[in-house]
């Protein structure tokens, strides 16, 4: 059974990198890692990401678009799947869904399913799965890089990325591998999921179709 305390994140025992640092540092070691499994954990229902231009369109209402601009991220995940398939290092992700969908998730979960088409590894989790888990609040967002360091992800109260906090404690790094493990294992395939429930939800923005 899971220790939910064994997933606490403790501030002192973590490194704090500003956006740069985090995104250098972050990059460094997955670019060191070797033949092992990497772990994503999202929590969060809404994000900001930045210079993304299907998101961009979605910021402006503009679905259709946002649709298609993502079919034209395809090679670049397919890029991506194939350098992680070399180097023995898949990157598995746990995204947790809380529903009704905020237009944001609509359009992430899209986004999640061109990846997963591309060839990661992708799972949903819906949210009362983790209710147990969370009664001292929200979990972190978390990634696990080759089992050997993990990084609670920051983001400001509005979702824009905001660096990251390093931890190399084994024992906190090897609960949380496990916990996003099991979640994995027991999470629904995003093309699954995507196919049966958001596939056939009309545009989130009013007067608008899905082409």
């Amino acid at each position: 059974m899971l220790d939910v305390h064994a997933l606490r994140l403790d501030p002192a025992q973590g490194t704090h990198l500003p956006l740069d640092a985090y995104t250098s540092d972050f990059a460094e070691r997955e670019n060191a890692t070797r033949d092992h499994v990497s772990w994503k954990f999202e929590r969060r229902q809404h994000f900001e990401e930045q210079g993304d231009p299907s998101r961009d369109a979605l910021s402006r209402g503009r679905w259709d678009e946002a649709l298609r601009l993502l079919e034209g991220e395809r090679d670049h995940w397919l890029g991506i799947a194939r350098e992680d398939e070399k180097r023995g290092t898949p990157f598995r992700r746990v995204r947790v869904v809380e529903t009704p969908l905020t237009p944001y998730m609509q359009w992430e979960l899209h986004a999640l399913r061109v990846q997963a088409e591309a060839g990661l590894g992708i799972r949903v989790v819906e949210a009362e799965r983790i209710r147990g888990w969370e009664e001292s609040g929200p979990l972190p967002e978390v990634v696990v890089l080759g089992g050997r360091v993990l990084y609670e992800v920051l983001y400001t109260e509005a979702g824009v990325l905001a660096g990251g906090r390093r931890f190399t404690d084994p024992g906190l790094t090897r609960a949380w591998e496990q916990a996003i493990e099991s979640l994995y294992a027991s999470g629904e395939d995003v093309l699954s999921y995507v196919g049966r429930y958001v596939a056939r939800l009309p545009s989130p923005f009013p007067g608008q179709g899905v082409e």
